[in-house]
Formats: C-alpha cells, structure tokens, sequence
C-alpha cells in the first residue's frame, strides 16, 4: 500500500500539503481530483520518489515497480527508433534478458556440475521472463502504439521526429507496457484524441496493478476508478467512490460537517457564558473548572471549504437565420493538386444541428473547420453560407490573439460596447472570473484562465453558428461542466472537435467521422456512434461507410425492393465470407500452438537430461523462439476468436 503519514510540502509561501495522511491500497485504481495548482502531481512526484517531503513520512511495499508518466520526453532519447524507445520501459526485463544470454554463452564451456547450476539459474530466470511478459513484449508494444493512433511505419521512425503530442503518446506507451506495480499518470488524455482515449480506457480497465489517475476528464474518472482522492487548500481527503460519487459524498460530508461544527459552537458558547458568569463564585469554582477543561478538551471539528459553485453561462439566444446554415457541396483540399488533404466532402448544417467531429489527430477535424469557418478557401468545390448567418469560430491558438495590456474586463467589453457592465461581469463570473479577477491583465493570466477569457469574448455577442476546436483544452472540471451546460443550451448550431468523451456525449446530436480522404455522417449522438463502430465487422465496416455518406449527402435514387434485396444478399456473403476466414485463422492458430508445445515438452525434456549431450545455447534461443511463437499465435487466437464473437452476435 502506499501511507502518507502527516506529510507537509510546500514551494516557496505556498502550502500544497499540510499534515496529509491518506492511504491507497494495493489494487486500488484511484483518482486525484482538485483545482488547477492544487497540488495533484505534487501528490504524484512524492509517490514516485522524484520529490521529497518537507515534513511526515511516506510508506511504499518493498521493490515495487513504479511507472509514472512525465509531462515531456527527454532530449536524450531523440535519436532513439519509437518502438525501441516504447519497449524501454523495463530495465528489469532488459537484466534479465541479458543474463540469460550470458548464461547460454557460458553452458558448452562448463562441467557438467556447473551446468547443472546455470541450468537451475536459467530455468529460474525464464520463468520470471514469462510471468513479466517478456516473451510478448515486442507484440503488446505494437499493440498500444497502435490503439494510441501510431502506424506500422512509424515504429522504426527516430522520437525526435515527432511533434510533442505524439512523444507524450509513446512515453505513455512505455508507461503502460512495462506493466508496473503502480501506475501514475498525470492528465494521460491531454494528447489524445477520442479513438485513444477509449482505447486507453479500455486498457486502463483491464490494468491489475495500483492506479494513481490526475485527471479532468469525467469519462476515464467515472470509468476506471472506485477511489476519489482530493487534494485541494493544502489538504488531501479519500473518498468511496469515482468522480460522480465523490460529488455526492463531498456535499453530504460537507453538510453533516457544518451541523456537527454548529452544534460544537453551541456547547462551546454556552461553556463560555458559564465561565464567564461564575467565575468569581467560589461556590462554582468546580463547576467553572470542569467547564474550561470541556472547553480544552473540545476537537475542532474539520469542515472542508465549500465546493466552488461552477457558475453559469447564459447565452442569450442569436438572432435566427436560415433553415440551411452552410453546406459544403463536393469539396476538397489539396496543396499540391496531388495529394489530397479532404475531397468529395458533403456536408450540410442545417439549424439547431450540435455536429461533434471525431478521428485521429491529423486526420483533418481542424482543416474541415477551417473549411467551414472561411479561413481557408475550397481547392474543389464550393462552400455555401445560409441567410443571415453569423458564424464565432474559435481555433486552438484563439486566447493569444488577446491584448496582453487589457483587462480581463474590458477584453470583453470592447467587443460588447452596447451591452450591459452588468451583463459582462455575469458572463465572466461563469468563467471564473469574478470580484477583483476583472481586472487583471491578460498578460498574467495562465494558460487555462486565457482559454476561459477568450470564450467569454466570443460568446458575449452569441453567433448563430459556432466552430469550435478543442474548447476544453486547459479547462478544470468545472469549467468543463459549465462550458458544457451552456452549449446544451444555446439555440444555435454547432459544429466542434473534441477529446472530453463526456463533453461529446453529452452535447453532439449527430457525428462527422473523419475517413480521409472523405467523411461519414452519423445521425445520432455519440452513443449511437460508438455502438455503430463497436458493431461494424471490418467486411461490413467499408460499405456502411459508403451507405452512411450516401445517407448524409442525400445522393443518390432510393433503392428499390429488387436492389435492398441484392445488397442484404451481398451483405449477407460479405459476413459468411469473413467468418470463415476468421474459423480458418482460429484452426491455424491452434494447431501452431499445439505443434509449438509439443516441440517445447520434447526441448524442456532434453534439458533436464544431465546424460544428453547437447548445445545448450543454441537449444535455449530455440527454446526462447519456441515461446515467443507461442505467445504469437495464442494472440492471434484471440483477436480472431473476439471478433468471432461479436460478428455472430
């Protein structure tokens, strides 16, 4: 388990922790929650062992593997080829290799003595090797880059030709392959788009090991943990529960706190009086006593500060526009007249529509809202904009474009002369800016406190359409829920991008999957398209692509009786023909695996036979390929058996 005992750490004047004492159990998969500057990685940095302590004492299990996810890659790795980098997270696993190696290099120049020794050593050392699964490394290594958006072509690339965000997604997948003991990771959705973030969550699901998860997204808090840390004000208190449950217990603590500190008020008031009326009397003077020691004795009961309401946006209805909004009709991008970024792209907004577009990083979410917004002009195509439309986009750079010199009030208000002071201050105290915080400079503001005043800026004078990239980048939880209500709210369209799964969930109406260098409509919200890709067989996957944009675009005749018939017929095939590959892929994986086994039993036999005389190198690196494949094909019995599964359910 890990014990902090009254543990105090503190940077300069400020107090991150003051006298913190929780525990995490082992097993446990626990959030860290709290405001922005709280103290949450600090949590993490002293758990790891990066950081020490001012005061108190912190207990970890004896040689416990720690794997803790910085927030940047070293220069030092730039040279170093991704999948090599990715698998380097298990110098444990790398000694061992390298002994065993050293070991078959000795047994042909040893007495038969000695053998038996190395032989006992080697035995020894490639069972530890299997249980930390050294054996299929290399292979869950591949698998991770991938459900974290890397292609095959990428592995061999160096790091350092990677942009920052796809550094952080390899140290993540070092992180995760070296299978720790405990696993800390410090805002791991920061980088990652939606399809990573659900494959992380479903990894993260399955991780035996003790889970340290910092985080603001709601989706992997709700999903992956069953303890609630909160580290804020220089305290940190555990909870039962995940993110939501917290919620519910933080108030009811809070509440059940205040009573009991009401009700120690009271008896401490009412003590006081007496002392204070009877302390001359030296009839009472027992009584006078036994009071000051109640007094004395008197624990002050802990009420934690209250939740900070997340406020609220109101954003005034636009004015209305027409029933098409914009529309892009055949159109592309390309910068070379070759290579084509988007084409053949058909997409219509009509009003009230909330759009969420979804894909991989750099598979063109951004460049289609840009198509939308007008900043960059269609190589093909044209783009259409609806009656009386007014469109606020807001890019990923859109808070530095922001005086530095200004206000936090007047940033606002001089796009918003004719509204009210009042108004201005109501919309910035929903995005956290209230009291004194108006006036301060853009030029101090951080990071996340610029992204919440640019919003405030775009929205005091609502558009009808609004283009948004990546609007919960830098925001708290909070922020995030109230951004969130106010957009569920708003009357206008929508059309967005972005990595929050809950945010999605909780606005989009309908989704834009990006499928370069095209796109696919789905008419539902995020749920429905979710359950649509969780459904879709790679045989199908291809020409319900096709339907859906035929759907979406609405080209195309309706198909008669005789045509519906012959695309089920061929629909029908396409799943008969992908099941029998996939049986043939299950039979072929299981007489590999039977076969290797058998060959295994025969070398472990010949081993053990201190009469057989043998190369006792070359059978262990036998011995070791034998093992490897079997990993292989018990993996490929798998993936084909899942999908198996799910094509006949």
């Amino acid at each position: 388990m890990i014990d902090f005992q009254n543990v105090s750490k503190r940077f300069g004047s400020q107090h991150v922790l003051v006298e913190a004492s929780f525990r995490i159990n082992t097993g446990e998969h626990v959030g860290v929650v709290g405001p922005n500057g709280s103290g949450k990685s600090t949590v993490a940095s002293l758990i790891s062992g990066e950081g020490s302590p001012d005061a108190g004492s912190i207990t970890l299990p004896n040689n416990v593997a720690i794997g803790y996810l910085h927030q940047q890659v070293s220069e030092t790795h730039n040279a170093t080829a991704l999948l090599v980098f990715a698998e380097g997270g298990t110098p444990a696993l790398q000694e061992i290799e390298a002994e065993m190696s050293a070991i078959e290099n000795q047994l042909g120049q040893t007495t038969p003595a000695e053998q038996a020794v190395l032989l006992e050593r080697l035995g020894d050392l490639q069972t530890t090797f299997e249980h930390h699964g050294g054996y299929d490394l290399r292979h869950r290594t591949e698998a991770a880059l991938t459900g974290l958006g890397f292609t095959e072509k990428d592995f061999t690339r160096p790091i350092g030709e990677f942009s920052g965000g796809w550094q952080m997604r390899a140290a993540l997948t070092r992180c995760l392959v070296a299978n720790p003991d405990i696993l800390l990771l410090d805002e791991p959705s920061n980088y990652l788009d939606l399809p990573a973030i659900e494959w992380l969550q479903r990894f993260l699901r399955a991780f035996k090991g003790t889970l340290v998860l910092i985080s603001h997204d709601r989706f992997l808090l709700n999903t992956l943990t069953s303890v609630t840390l909160e580290v804020a004000n220089g305290f940190a208190e555990r909870y039962a529960g995940n993110y939501d449950r917290y919620i519910e217990e933080r108030i009811t603590r809070y509440e059940t706190r205040i009573a009991a500190q009401k009700n120690q008020d009271k008896k401490r008031e009412k003590a006081e009086r007496f002392v204070e009326r009877f302390r001359a009397q030296a009839t009472k003077a027992s009584q006078v006593k036994s009071r000051i020691k109640m007094i004395e004795r008197m624990d002050t009961v802990e009420v934690p500060l209250q939740i900070v309401s997340r406020g609220t946006i109101r954003i005034p209805a636009p004015v209305r526009c027409g029933h098409e909004v914009m529309r892009l009709d055949d159109a592309g991008l390309t910068y070379d007249g070759e290579t084509w970024i988007l084409r053949d792209i058909n997409l219509r907004i009509e009003r009230g529509d909330k759009i969420a577009l979804v894909g991989h990083n750099g598979m063109g979410k951004t460049t289609l809202l840009r198509l939308l917004s007008g900043m960059m002009k269609p190589s093909a195509g044209k783009r259409v904009v609806g009656h009386n439309v007014v469109q606020g986009y807001q890019s990923q750079e859109f808070a530095d474009t922001m005086d530095p010199n200004a206000t936090v009030l007047e940033t606002v208000k001089s796009l918003s002369f004719d509204v009210r002071e009042q108004t201005v201050r109501s919309l910035l105290g929903g995005f956290g800016f209230s009291g004194d915080a108006v006036d301060k400079r853009v030029s101090v503001l951080s990071g996340g406190e610029k992204v919440r005043l640019a919003f405030a800026r775009l929205l005091i004078k609502p558009p009808n359409l609004l283009l948004l990239d990546e609007p919960t980048t830098h925001l708290d939880i909070a922020a995030r829920e109230t951004l969130e209500e106010a957009l569920r709210q708003y009357e206008g369209s929508l059309c967005f991008v972005s990595h929050d799964v809950e945010f999605v969930e909780n606005i989009a109406t309908s989704v834009v999957a990006m499928r370069p260098p095209g796109i696919a409509r789905f008419n539902g919200d995020y749920a429905y398209y979710r359950d649509k890709q969780l459904n879709a067989s790679p045989a199908t996957s291809a020409a319900a692509t096709t339907q859906q944009q035929t759907v979406m675009t609405g080209e195309g005749p309706p198909l008669d009786k005789k045509a519906l018939r012959r695309q089920r017929a061929q629909a029908r095939e396409a799943v008969a023909k992908e099941t029998r590959e996939l049986k043939r892929e299950i039979r072929k994986a299981e007489k590999q695996i039977e076969t290797y086994e058998m060959e295994q039993a025969k070398v472990l036999e010949l081993l053990s036979d201190p009469e057989a005389k043998v190369d006792f190198a070359e059978t262990n690196r036998r011995l070791q390929v034998i093992q490897r494949e079997i990993a292989e094909y018990t993996r490929r019995w798998e993936v084909a058996s899942e999908k198996l599964e799910a094509l006949e359910a």
